[in-house]
């Protein structure tokens, strides 16, 4: 299918909720790099790159077959992922592979589990995921493993323009996505899967203008 352009209020619309999706965290060297699964092997590249510039001791990924991969990836995202950093020269001996998870929630509470089982003590992570879910990746560490004593949350550097490939579909289909995680960065605190993040009046106005524009495939059912 041919990719439809977004309009000018549209395009501006994108904008504001993909900068708000951003935390623009500065990283630094600690215990652990906890790389989510996702249909975007470009995060698998940036925790490997990271790990060989000497950010972390270990090298986590995390994911089985999410929405996005499910029936598209025949082997679960963190395999798929660990692959990519072996190629790019990672140690076998230092990456670890929970591959069970279908969700963010699922990718912390799973990979806090495997470190403890292997007895790594963790005080400090890099969470590494797409650009536009460094929000909602924050939000669920804060709340699903809230003895962390530092956070530091990134991804693929990479500007809103410059994100769209084959594999994540067009600009439009991003913006679905976003819309969805947006709704989920609301919704989710009350039933304690992320914690509460403050949403501006001007990002929530970009929101409510996107579902009326019809930019709704990935919202919560209700």
């Amino acid at each position: 299918m041919a990719s439809v352009p977004l309009s000018t209020e549209q395009l501006a619309a994108v904008k504001v909720i993909w900068d708000y999706m951003n935390v623009n965290h500065s990283v630094s060297k600690c215990d652990v790099i906890i790389v989510l699964g996702s249909h975007d092997q470009r995060v698998a590249e940036r925790g490997a790159e990271l790990f060989l510039e000497g950010m972390a001791d270990w090298l986590v990924f995390s994911g089985g077959l999410g929405n996005l991969t499910k029936g598209v990836f025949e082997r679960p995202e963190a395999d798929l992922f660990a692959d990519i950093a072996r190629q790019m020269g990672v140690d076998d001996s230092k990456i670890l592979v929970e591959n069970r998870s279908t969700n963010t929630g699922e990718n912390v509470r799973f990979s806090h589990d495997l470190l403890l089982q292997k007895s790594i003590p963790v005080r400090s992570a890099i969470a590494i995921q797409k650009p536009y879910m460094e929000r909602r990746t924050l939000a669920t560490f804060q709340a699903q493993w809230p003895d962390l004593t530092e956070l530091c949350v990134t991804s693929p550097q990479l500007q809103m323009e410059e994100y769209p490939s084959e594999a994540t579909g067009d600009l439009r289909h991003v913006a679905c996505i976003m819309v969805g995680d947006l709704q989920r960065i609301k919704a989710y605190p009350a039933l304690g899967f992320q914690s509460h993040q403050d949403v501006p009046s001007e990002v929530d106005s970009a929101w409510d203008y996107l579902v009326k524009e019809g930019f709704t495939d990935y919202m919560l059912k209700s």
